[in-house]
């Protein structure tokens, strides 16, 4: 295995939360969880310097999803990751269902969209090419159920049951591409379910919490088979280095507990957010109910007067 500094990681102490959080930089994740969170702070200062408002739950949201990323990938816990399955699943079930959750409630393309300027006639600046790429058929495709569903299952058994995997950890390039590929499967999963961003697919309230119901399961049954194997089903784990004093199988297992338990996590997370989202709607759909009603009642009201005026005229 080629993946730059594993000969150092050979010889890691055996594992503890303290080691795990240390500080242990990768360049790539560093540089794009800066850039993310000052993006989204020019965002919202150009919002409120106009004098607009920008929920500060949102941007609580965003920034704890953008800093569960650097956890996971600039701590030791990426380091770990390389050579104990139980962390590398850590870093992969918070990286792939907890960080783009809370990214989905900070609405980011949201928040893009009333800061960017708006470019002149006839010219497209970053805006209209986000708005172009928000209403293009590529983002119907890949936020289609019948297409976020079998990539959310497809992640995790076409990579860790195949050579896929043990390709991929064998150098620092397929290593980030593999955190970057569960970030963003996670988000076109999670997106159409819980995003408060614009989305070209949004179906009902019923039909978000079913198609959450119908990528879980196989997130438990992944978990259940790796608690259940009697061998070490993964190369790049199967020798963790004697310094650690772990066993590979048992190790196995352990990773396998925590993708089973990690599934309810975000299940009970985005449901809370549903139900919320959907009380929220109810509520603005009755208050424009009323409004409509208010306004019928006074076109009513002024007819009525109208008559009754016009009824005077006669008389006078």
């Amino acid at each position: 295995m080629d993946h730059s500094g594993h000969g150092m990681m050979m010889d890691l102490p055996p594992f503890t939360l303290a080691r795990g959080l240390q500080w242990s930089t990768d360049p790539f994740f560093l540089i794009a969880c800066v850039a993310g969170l000052a993006l989204y702070g020019w965002g919202v200062v150009r919002l409120r310097r106009r004098g607009d408002t920008w929920p500060v739950s949102r941007t609580v949201s965003y920034v704890v999803g953008v800093l569960t990323i650097a956890l996971v990938m600039c701590t030791k816990l990426n380091d770990y990751g390389m050579v104990m399955f139980s962390v590398h699943m850590v870093q992969h079930m918070i990286i792939s269902m907890l960080s783009p959750i809370l990214i989905l409630l900070g609405a980011p393309v949201t928040l893009a969209l009333r800061a960017l300027p708006t470019a002149g006639r006839g010219r497209k600046g970053p805006r209209e090419l986000l708005l172009m790429l928000l209403h293009s058929r590529y983002m119907r495709i890949i936020t289609h159920p019948a297409f976020t569903i079998p990539l959310f299952i497809a992640s995790l058994y076409a990579l860790y049951f195949t050579p896929l995997f043990d390709f991929l950890m064998g150098s620092r390039a397929g290593h980030i591409a593999m955190m970057v590929h569960f970030l963003a499967v996670g988000v076109v999963f999670f997106w159409p379910i819980i995003g408060i961003d614009p989305g070209p697919h949004r179906p009902g309230y019923l039909m978000r919490m079913l198609e959450l119901f119908a990528g879980m399961p196989f997130h438990a049954f992944f978990g259940i088979a790796l608690m259940m194997a009697s061998t070490p089903m993964v190369d790049t784990f199967k020798h963790p280095p004697a310094s650690l004093g772990i066993d590979a199988l048992s190790d196995q297992n352990a990773a396998g507990g925590i993708a089973w338990a990690f599934s309810e996590i975000p299940s009970v997370l985005v449901l809370i957010a549903l139900l919320f989202q959907w009380y929220g709607s109810e509520q603005r759909q009755a208050k424009r109910k009323d409004r409509a009603a208010d306004r019928d009642g006074d076109k009513e009201l002024e007819a009525y007067n109208a008559y009754l005026a016009s009824l005077n005229t006669r008389e006078g």
